[in-house]
């Protein structure tokens, strides 16, 4: 079944580089941004969009469908393989940019003791 555009946790966003995002909120959809499980059981139309008609510009069109899609697992063990990777940096990318803060904060912190006890030198 293709991705269900009026599921609550159908979520679609466009970068300004046009890269764009089709994806399941709870993960369940291993063949997205391409097709949704037909027995998916979390489906839930959203409430917003009950009997609403929509124009072209609220999702872009779903890409094409590689070769061999739902024939196999293949295409879903492969992103979830790359999904495993993304996952594990994820961590080490945190501790990264948050001991980069730490050491920004810790020169700006240091800078201005450091004018301060300069200026009282300068008084005296």
């Amino acid at each position: 079944m293709p991705m269900r555009q009026d599921c609550k946790y159908f979520e679609s966003r466009t970068y300004p580089t046009g890269d764009t995002v089709r994806k399941c909120d709870l993960d369940l959809a291993p063949e997205a941004p391409w097709r949704c499980p037909d027995d998916c059981p979390k489906y839930e139309r959203r409430m917003a969009d009950v009997a609403w008609n929509h124009g072209s510009l609220v999702t872009p069109a779903t890409p094409a469908e590689p070769d061999g899609l739902g024939e196999d697992d293949s295409i879903a063990a492969l992103l979830d393989a790359a999904e495993d990777i993304v996952n594990a940096a994820g961590p080490d990318i945190k501790a990264e940019v948050e001991a980069q803060r730490r050491a920004e904060q810790d020169r700006a912190n240091r800078g201005g003791i450091r004018k301060f006890f300069d200026r009282r030198k300068k008084r005296d």
